[in-house]
């Protein structure tokens, strides 16, 4: 039997139809991922399945007994009592327990000579049955567990959960949905107010959940690994897939090939039937087969290709290059409130590297990003931009930043005021604001779109350094990917705080982990920090293996145990080197033939443009059966190099390097 159920809903806002007729369905324990443009209708159907909001028409049906735990984009409710207190009431049935115990405590304080009460004592010994069988199915430590996985110190669980800040109270708001254990988990872009060491943690704890999930989020790596089943909003309507995120693409793009497929084969039978039917009509011998054609074209149903979503779409001109040093931290503390995040920090970035900033929330990384970008300054010490550097500073505050009288067209044109209103109007287009939308005044504008308006206004003007502070937040999936692709062949420096996991591994080439007081730097990417981690808390669990003077020698066992362990990672390194190396050789050959074709394909196309080459058979016959055998083996090529790639980065998940 189905968990949920939903049955030809139909639903609009304003005038436009949102949904028409959808169907949908989840079973126990199905892990599913929402996609889709924003604004597509991913939140409403999550809000439709909790009923806070009704459709116009068709039924959704819950199986009896489910327990629905549900992860808003935003708390609206307040919530009251401690951090604890909070995580521990979202338990179903404990508040009204509680309730229910206190009231009979009192009515046996009240009457003590009632006839009723032999049954209020029956009645008082069940509720101490009850919330002793909830406390051990929902025990305090668990809940304190998962408290301390979101992030939340010990002495944080007895402050006011109405004291937080936004963020914070979100993350209470989950450690209680979490806490519940419920059948069926909804949850609308959850790592949206976590750092990155609590995401990790999330993933986890996912990952061992045993009921059903559906999911919205737009971080691609955290999607992957969480979901099975694709749900997704397309233009023809909802559409389900099995597997996960990039298995959709893959199939949604052979999808779209096959039925273009189609589509060419039945526009070539129609123009035929047509040709017959214009060049036989008039003869009565074929009059009757010209009939026929006419009625079969007529009867044939034509064959739909998808229609392509509009996304956005850009990439970042070419900038100025700068000097070797583009920023320097010289001595630099910085603190609120009596609490150090950092003390005499030294440390540079340097041209072209792409720094990743990740720690706790609360430990800095927004400070040290404003610092900076000049809009506060260090307690101690100095920082300072190199010869030559250009900084745009992409804000997490940008809708601050935003004029709410300015039109979309005004905001942005006033970064470039020397270009003309066509160039300004055709970046506003590229970020999905074309005709009368970019007259749209900046305070009617909803978060995401605010993002695209801050986006726009950095690349009409891109500087040679780029400072980002989450700058994937209120992106759908789609419009997240696109910026990291436009990211990847930006020539300047990037300097910046994410807390998508899809965003940091494919940009970051250096990590700088606030902790401690201090950053730590590692030059390498977000996965091989994650296992560089692991790597020191498997070995700081392992004794010294010197001796030390005066101590016991070790006995026999634990000296095996240690030959056992250095085995087994000496074992794990050869199977790594093993297995990714020859994949890895073949990736760099294939680089290299795909790098010699494509320079022939270059040579061949200068020589093809030549009109004198036509006039000469001789030369031009076989430079075009040559420049068809370069574009076949380059296709050829490209399709083995892309084989290899998946095979390297599946290899790289099996062993856990991903």
């Amino acid at each position: 039997m189905s968990l949920v159920s939903v049955l030809n809903l139909s639903i609009s806002f304003s005038g436009k139809v949102l949904f028409n007729e959808l169907g949908f369905q989840a079973e126990p324990g199905e892990r599913i991922g929402i996609v889709g443009p924003n604004g597509s209708g991913k939140t409403t159907l999550l809000r439709l399945l909790t009923g806070e909001v009704s459709a116009e028409k068709g039924e959704i049906k819950i199986a009896r007994g489910t327990r629905v735990g549900y992860l808003p984009q935003d708390i609206y409710e307040t919530l009251s009592g401690t951090i604890l207190q909070t995580t521990l009431e979202a338990v179903p049935n404990r508040v009204r327990l509680g309730r229910e115990l206190n009231n009979v405590k009192q009515a046996l304080k009240d009457n003590p000579d009632d006839e009723n009460q032999e049954k209020l004592a029956a009645r008082l010994a069940q509720v101490h049955q009850e919330m002793g069988d909830l406390d051990r199915a929902f025990p305090i430590h668990k809940a304190e567990k998962i408290l301390t996985g979101l992030g939340f110190n010990q002495s944080d669980f007895h402050e006011r959960v109405d004291t937080l800040s936004g963020g914070w109270k979100m993350r209470a708001a989950l450690a209680g949905i979490l806490n519940q254990n419920p059948d069926l988990l909804l949850l609308d872009e959850p790592t949206n107010h976590l750092d990155l060491p609590s995401v990790r943690w999330l993933e986890e704890f996912l990952q061992s959940f045993g009921g059903a999930m559906i999911l919205i989020c737009h971080d691609k790596d955290f999607l992957n690994r969480q979901i099975k089943r694709i749900v997704s909003f397309e233009p023809e309507g909802l559409r389900s897939y099995g597997g996960n995120y990039d298995f959709y693409l893959k199939a949604r793009e052979e999808e779209k090939k096959g039925l273009e497929a189609k589509a060419r084969k039945q526009e070539q039978r129609i123009k035929e039937a047509k040709k017959f039917v214009d060049r036989f009509r008039a003869k009565a011998s074929k009059a009757r087969q010209a009939q026929s054609k006419i009625k079969l074209m007529n009867k044939m149903e034509m064959i739909r290709t998808h229609t392509t979503q509009k996304t956005v779409r850009f990439s970042f001109p070419e900038v100025s290059r700068s000097g070797r040093d583009v920023v320097a931290l010289k001595r630099i503390s910085k603190g609120f409130d009596r609490k150090d995040l950092y003390k005499d920090i030294d440390m540079g970035v340097f041209r072209g590297e792409r720094v990743a900033i990740i720690g706790p929330n609360g430990s800095g990384k927004t400070t040290l990003l404003r610092m900076v970008a000049g809009e506060m300054e260090p307690d101690k010490g100095q920082i300072t931009l190199g010869s030559g550097v250009a900084m745009s500073y992409y804000a997490q505050h940008h809708s601050e930043m935003l004029d709410p009288n300015k039109t979309i067209l005004e905001e942005v044109y006033q970064a470039v005021p020397h270009e003309t209103v066509s160039f300004v109007r055709g970046v506003c287009g590229a970020f999905l604001f074309s005709g009368e939308d970019v007259d749209k005044t900046i305070g009617v504008l909803s978060g995401g779109e605010k993002a695209r308006v801050s986006l726009a206004k950095i690349l009409v003007k891109p500087g040679n350094l780029l400072v980002m502070d989450e700058p994937t937040n209120h992106l759908d999936i789609t419009s997240s990917e696109i910026l990291i692709d436009a990211l990847v062949d930006f020539s300047g420096t990037l300097f910046f705080v994410s807390h998508n996991q899809s965003f940091v591994n494919r940009l970051a080439t250096k990590i700088w982990d606030i902790k401690d007081k201090g950053i730590f730097e590692y030059p390498g990417r977000l996965y091989e920090y994650f296992a560089h981690l692991l790597r020191e808390e498997q070995k700081s669990n392992i004794p010294d293996q010197k001796e030390k003077e005066g101590e016991e020698k070790p006995s026999p066992e634990r000296i095996s145990n240690r030959k056992n362990l250095r085995k087994e990672k000496a074992e794990k390194r050869r199977l790594i080197s093993d297995t990714l190396k020859p994949v890895r050789e073949k990736l760099q050959d294939l680089e290299s033939m795909i790098d010699g074709l494509e320079e022939r394909k270059k040579v061949l196309e200068e020589r093809l443009v030549d009109p004198d080459v036509f006039k000469d058979k001789e030369k031009s016959v076989p430079l075009l059966s040559e420049y068809g055998d370069v574009k076949k083996k380059l296709e050829k090529m490209l399709g083995r190099w892309e084989y290899q790639h998946e095979k390297l980065e599946s290899e790289e998940k099996k062993l856990g390097l991903h």
